[in-house]
């Protein structure tokens, strides 16, 4: 029994310091993931700035009068979960850039279903870099409690505005295109909430469906010909055997014997 009870607290112990998988959190990321080289671009014009490519997002939040700041996703059964943020840095007003080697106060902590990342003041811009699925679509929450701008950078090519090939939420947002790198930035002046969701598509799909669609028009109008055709010859057939003979009304007004034998 006293065996029973010492391993029992050996497994508790275990679970206690498993951290991210411990239901009581406490957790956190690897340090050397937390402190990997990463370059971000500070100088936006958005509170939030995110850079999406075909694997991975970064992103650079202004924060003004938070101590801390919560990162989470839903997966894919919309259940909410922490963000597996790396390389993440801290910008000072001044330009300065640390990272969480060089400040004890900037970590992150792991719970249940959140990031926390504790910041070295109440004021900067916080950036992070997390995985994303290859798909032709970025989701975020509003990670920012009050209204706040936001642009979203999308991968080269990527495009959206053609109904059933994309979708961006909320809306009343706006597009522009950078020629030099053909990537496409969406931007909101004001969002209050989440989630902020981007669905696209590349400029070749478009030249697919084109083709897709001109091959399908060619058949249509090619089986449509072909049914007009076959009805010609079934009309030109019925005429040699004489199924069409076209009867007068004084005929069939006639008491007399039927046509032919009179």
């Amino acid at each position: 029994m006293r065996r029973r009870l010492v391993l029992a607290l050996g497994l508790l112990a275990l679970v206690a310091l498993a951290g991210c998988s411990s239901p009581f959190g406490g957790g956190g990321p690897d340090e050397t993931q937390l402190n990997r080289d990463a370059n971000y671009d500070w100088d936006t014009n958005a509170t939030t700035t995110y850079n999406v490519t075909k694997t991975q997002f970064s992103g650079v939040v202004m924060v003004e009068n938070e101590s801390y700041i919560e990162l989470w996703q839903r997966d894919e059964l919309g259940t909410e979960e922490p963000l597996d943020v790396a390389a993440l840095r801290f910008r000072y007003p001044n330009g300065t850039v640390v990272a969480p080697a060089n400040r004890s106060s900037f970590g992150v902590e792991t719970g249940q279903n959140r990031a926390n990342v504790s910041l070295p003041q109440a004021g900067g811009q916080l950036a992070f870099t997390a995985d994303r699925p290859n798909a032709k679509q970025f989701s975020v929450p509003a990670y920012l409690e009050s209204a706040h701008s936001v642009e979203v950078t999308l991968p080269p090519q990527a495009r959206v505005g053609i109904p059933l090939l994309s979708k961006v939420s909320p809306g009343r947002s706006a597009t522009s295109v950078d020629e030099s790198t053909d990537r496409m930035t969406v931007r909101w002046n004001e969002v209050d909430r989440g989630p902020v969701l981007v669905r696209y598509y590349l400029a070749r799909d478009l030249l697919i469906f084109g083709g897709v669609g001109g091959l399908l028009t060619l058949a249509g109008v090619g089986g449509a010909l072909y049914y007009l055709r076959q009805i010609r010859v079934l009309e030109r057939r019925r005429e040699e055997i004489g199924l069409d003979v076209e009867m007068d009304s004084d005929d069939l007004d006639d008491d007399g014997p039927p046509p032919g034998m009179r």
